[in-house]
This record gives C-alpha cells, structure tokens and sequence, in this order.
C-alpha cells in the first residue's frame, strides 16, 4: 500500500522521472538500496521512483513515523523497519533489516542517518554516512545498489512554514524530480572503508539525478 500511495502521490506534487545504470540489469531480490537524504519529501519520491522499476522495498525510516495515526500501522503492517537512534535499541533495526533480506525483500536505507539542516531548495552533495549500509551489507552479504535523488527540495525544505508552503504550491508548480538507480557496488570487509565507498556511489548517482532535472 504504501508503495502505490507513493506512487500516486508524487506525480502529483512534480513531474517525477526515473533511470537507471544501462549495464546494471534490474534490481534483484534481496537487494539493499542506500539513498541520500534532503528532504521530508524525498522517501516519498524514492519509493514512487521504485515502484516504476516494480521494486517495493522496505523502508528503514525514524522511530516516530509509527506514532502518526493511521500511517503508523501502515508501516508496521507491512513490515517497514522504525530506527530508534540514539538508544540502546537502534541495533535491532539492522536485526529486522537483515531478516527481510533473507526473505527477498529489497532494503532501502539512508546513509546520512537522518536529513540535514540546511537551508534553501537547492541540492547539496550527501553528507558523510553513517556505517549502517556498510555493516548490514557485511553482515548478510546481500547486494547494493545506490540510489540518487534529486529535486525533493523543491516540494518541502527550509523552515516549518516553508516545508508547508512548498507542499501547498508544488502541486501548481510541478518541480521536476529525478532518481536515478546505480550499478552495484561491491563494498569492502572493512566497515569504514565500506562507508566511504558506499557514500562516493550514492554522490555519483545524486549527480546523475541532478543532471536528470535538467533533461
């Protein structure tokens, strides 16, 4: 469900378009896609973005989204995984993360670990990324793939009153959104090296989607 809700809806907040690394072949089962992170719009974008390609991922999102009536049981009943950060139970995202690997689901997670504070609708290069993707990738062994978004600033950033006036107008203006889906990546043993490779893939599929704006 909240994939074809995705899919409704960011058509209608901009015109949303799609590619994918020529040579790569489709996404596989079981597969982990690591995303950069911009806006509160973006997952919404990402997962419309998947749905094209007939991918339907669990999404690996904060904690609080399960509190918010009614989207909160949809997440829980379709198994999308809440990260507790900053408590002792962050870990048992990854646990569930792995889990859903394991029974061919698609993972799709966030290398920043959360949106940064930035200001303005322009696009920024992902942030450095947290060593999540890198340890999940190493604990299942399952594939990455990177995915970069661009154009989610134009629907919702800045201050509260911003995010809501862009959310109003974007339906009017119809921003151009693009993602692109990278080859797969092969992430070294070691966990921090794996980071810093898993972050220069996303950026160089967040500038093929940037460059996608202007197509």
């Amino acid at each position: 469900m909240i994939s074809s809700i995705a899919a409704v809806l960011a058509p209608a907040f901009g015109r949303i378009s799609v590619t994918t690394d020529a040579a790569a072949g489709p996404v596989v089962d079981g597969t982990i896609l690591v995303a950069n992170h911009t806006s509160l719009a973006d997952p919404v974008v990402v997962v419309a973005a998947l749905h094209r390609l007939g991918v339907e991922p669990v999404v690996m999102a904060t904690a609080g989204l399960w509190r918010v009536p009614v989207l909160g049981g949809a997440l829980a009943r379709e198994g999308h995984i809440p990260v507790r950060r900053g408590t002792a139970r962050a870990a048992e995202a990854l646990d569930a993360a792995a889990e859903a690997l394991a029974a061919g689901r698609c993972v799709l997670i966030y290398g920043e670990g959360g949106i940064p504070a930035r200001r303005g609708s322009g696009e920024f290069a992902p942030l450095p990324f947290r060593s999540g993707p890198a340890r999940l990738a190493r604990t299942t062994g399952a594939p990455v793939r990177p995915v970069g978004q661009a154009g989610a600033r134009r629907i919702s950033s800045g201050t509260v009153a911003k995010q809501i006036a862009g959310a109003v107008t974007a339906p009017v203006r119809r921003p151009r959104l693009h993602v692109h889906v990278g080859a797969p990546v092969f992430l070294p043993a070691h966990v921090a090296e794996a980071t810093a490779v898993a972050h220069g893939a996303v950026t160089a599929a967040w500038r093929t989607a940037v460059s996608g704006l202007a197509a």
